[in-house]
């Protein structure tokens, strides 16, 4: 009699082992990729501050770093050099998580806060406070959280719950009625003006100073843990809300994850202005270095590689022409964009 029974036992255990198996494998990927993501952005962080239009030492720069002060190199690197890139590191890591959150609950890779009009309501938001209030400072960037927070609670209940084509359709109108705003505005503005307002609509990190990086580090410090502790259960929605409920994941859990994410959108378009397609491109990228998994983590690094790569080039690879990051990433973007609509991966899921 326990013959059959040792041989079920063992079946199980077998089956057991096999399952754990077939976890391992996607987990030690899932670790490589965001490891391997983690020493390139540390690469290309090392780049911006050590390269460029003036350059460090290693022992220089931690000289400086620690209190050294050397004529003219300390103030480039601490009022610049310094400053900037960790701002470009800040917003991609915020572009990239919250464009991987939006591309995950609503199941649809084209679902990025670019292309839903949210950073199109921070923008035009911040520009009506600069042109048509009169606001600067902290002010503007209030306007442009007001905004993007504004544009998305409109696109959801014009859109609905469903994360197809009609949520899409109706960001991509309501980003377009912004835009028609802004130009208006832009019209009748004065010349000098009409610049100001310019970095809410490129996007750049340029004129950074340690004001802006500390408001954004201070939200992302506020922010980013309550994404970890609400992306718990994010892997149960991308199997369908049916499904999501019968694990025990409520749709209130993706309405708090998307608040989360247009926040971070908001206070990244506050910094620096609307860094295109960072968000969009950031999520599917991951996503394929990881066999076809969403990961948070792995879109947030992605997201800082790409603007702090994109800052670099258009800072120093063009001469004496310097572009704002918004301008090389949108670039970018562009032709990933026709990319996915050719792939069809629009669907229902992620591709």
């Amino acid at each position: 009699m326990t013959a059959p029974l040792d041989h079920v036992v063992g079946a199980v255990h077998a089956d057991v082992d096999a399952v754990r198996r077939a976890r391992r494998g996607p987990r030690r990927r899932h670790r490589l990729v965001v490891l391997g993501l983690g020493v390139l952005t540390l690469v290309a962080l090392a780049v911006n501050l050590l390269l460029g239009d003036y350059t460090y030492t290693v022992p220089d720069f931690f000289a400086i770093l620690f209190g050294k002060q050397v004529p003219v190199a300390t103030f480039l690197l601490m009022e610049s050099k310094l400053p900037r890139a960790l701002l470009a590191l800040l917003i991609g890591l915020s572009l990239g998580s919250a464009g991987a959150i939006f591309q995950t609950t609503l199941r649809n890779p084209l679902a990025s806060p670019d292309v839903i009009g949210v950073t199109a309501g921070a923008s035009a938001f911040g520009v009506i406070g600069v042109l048509v209030l009169g606001l600067q400072g902290p002010a503007v960037a209030a306007c442009a959280v007001v905004g993007a927070l504004a544009t998305s609670a409109l696109v959801r209940l014009v859109g609905g719950r469903a994360g197809g084509f009609r949520l899409i359709l109706v960001g991509v109108g309501v980003a377009a009625a912004l835009m028609s705003v802004v130009q208006h505005v832009l019209a009748r503005a004065a010349i000098h003006q009409a610049q100001v307002a310019l970095q809410w609509l490129s996007g750049s990190v340029s004129n950074t100073d340690w004001p802006t990086v500390r408001m954004l580090a201070l939200a992302m410090l506020v922010l980013m843990p309550l994404l970890i502790i609400g992306t718990k259960g994010l892997r149960a929605t991308e199997l369908g809300d049916d499904t999501a409920v019968g694990l025990g994941e409520s749709g209130r859990r993706v309405d708090q994850l998307l608040v989360i994410a247009v926040l971070l959108v908001a206070f990244a378009t506050a910094a620096a202005g609307p860094v295109a397609f960072v968000a969009f491109m950031a999520g599917p990228t991951a996503r394929a270095l990881n066999g076809g998994r969403s990961t948070i983590l792995g879109a947030a690094l992605v997201g800082a590689l790409l603007v702090l790569s994109a800052d670099f080039a258009g800072n120093n690879l063009i001469g004496d022409v310097h572009m704002p990051v918004g301008v090389i990433t949108g670039a970018l973007g562009a032709p990933f964009l026709l990319w996915l609509l050719a792939r069809g991966a629009t669907g229902g899921r992620p591709g």
